[in-house]
C-alpha cells in the first residue's frame, strides 16, 4: 500500500526533508526495484524514491535474494536518468563510494568496498547495491538504483553486519540520498582522485581470488573493471562476482 508512514514520516514529509521530487512509501512490495521501473516507464522524474518496510522478493546481483525484514533496514530504489553512458558504466562504483562515506558516521568501523557493489563493516556485509538500466531507441531512458542497508542485524545471516544501535533510518536516508543523487549526476569515467579514494576502502587489493579470474587483485581501473594479476598477466574483468580464495 502506497503512502504508508516510515518511522513516523509520511511520503510528503520525506519528500521535503530529502529535497526530492517524489517519494512513495509502501508497507510491503515484491521489490522496490519493480515499483521504480513502473515509475520510470510512467515518466517519473530523476530523484523519485521508493521505500518499503518489507520486500517479499528483494533481489541482488545474479538473481540472489536480499533478506528484507520489516523495520530492520532501508530497502530503497531511486529512479535516475543519466545522460552519459560512460558514467553509467561506473555508476555502481560511484554509488558504493558515496554510500560508504555517508555510512561511515553510523558504523562502528570504517566502511570498506568489495567490487563491484558491496559495502562491508568489519567482516560482514552492511549494504548491497544493484543498478538496473532500461534502454529505448539506443539510449538509456532511466536507471533504477536499488540499495539495501542493514540498519539492524538480520537474524540467521552469518555474513551480515549492521550499523550502530543509535542509527535511525531517517537520519541514514538524509546522509545517503545526497550521495545517490551526486553519483547519478557525475559524468565520465572514474577520475584519479576517485580511484585513490576507492583504493583506501578496497578490501580486495592484494588478496588472492578464484573469480572472476584466478590471481591477485590489483584494484580497479577508470572504467570500473577489476584488475587481477594472473599467471599470464593482468586482466581487466568487467563482470562477474569476486570470490576470494579462502571463500571458494
Amino acid at each position: 500500500m502506497a503512502d504508508a508512514t516510515y518511522d513516523g514520516c509520511g511520503a510528503d514529509e520525506l519528500r521535503a526533508l530529502l529535497d526530492l521530487p517524489r517519494v512513495e512509501v509502501y508497507d510491503s512490495v515484491t521489490s522496490t526495484l519493480d515499483v521504480a521501473h513502473v515509475l520510470g516507464e510512467g515518466g517519473a522524474p530523476a530523484g523519485s524514491l521508493v521505500l518499503a518496510e518489507r520486500q517479499t522478493a528483494g533481489r541482488g546481483r545474479e538473481g540472489r535474494r536480499w533478506t528484507s525484514i520489516a523495520g530492520s533496514g532501508i530497502w530503497l530504489t531511486m529512479v535516475e536518468r543519466p545522460a552519459d553512458p560512460i558514467a553509467t558504466e561506473v555508476l555502481a562504483i560511484r554509488l558504493g563510494m558515496g554510500a560508504a562515506r555517508a555510512l561511515d558516521r553510523f558504523a562502528h568501523a570504517p566502511v570498506r568496498l568489495k567490487w563491484p557493489n558491496d559495502l562491508f563493516v568489519g567482516g560482514g556485509k552492511v549494504c548491497g547495491i544493484l543498478v538496473e538500466s532500461r534502454w529505448r531507441d539506443g539510449r538509456i531512458e532511466w536507471v533504477a538504483v536499488g540499495m539495501g542497508i542493514n540498519v539492524r542485524l538480520p537474524p540467521d545471516v552469518a555474513t551480515a553486519s549492521a550499523l550502530r544501535a543509535d542509527a535511525t533510518r531517517v537520519s541514514v536516508l538524509e546522509a545517503v540520498v545526497p550521495a545517490i543523487r551526486a553519483a547519478g549526476a557525475a559524468r565520465g569515467p572514474l577520475r584519479a582522485n576517485e580511484l585513490a579514494d576507492y583504493a583506501q576502502r578496497d578490501m580486495a587489493r592484494g588478496r588472492t581470488c578464484r573469480l572472476p579470474a584466478p590471481g591477485v587483485v590489483q584494484g580497479i581501473d577508470e572504467r570500473g573493471s577489476l584488475i587481477v594479476a594472473t599467471q599470464v598477466g593482468e586482466v581487466a574483468c568487467r563482470s562477474g562476482s569476486l570470490v576470494f580464495e579462502e571463500d571458494a
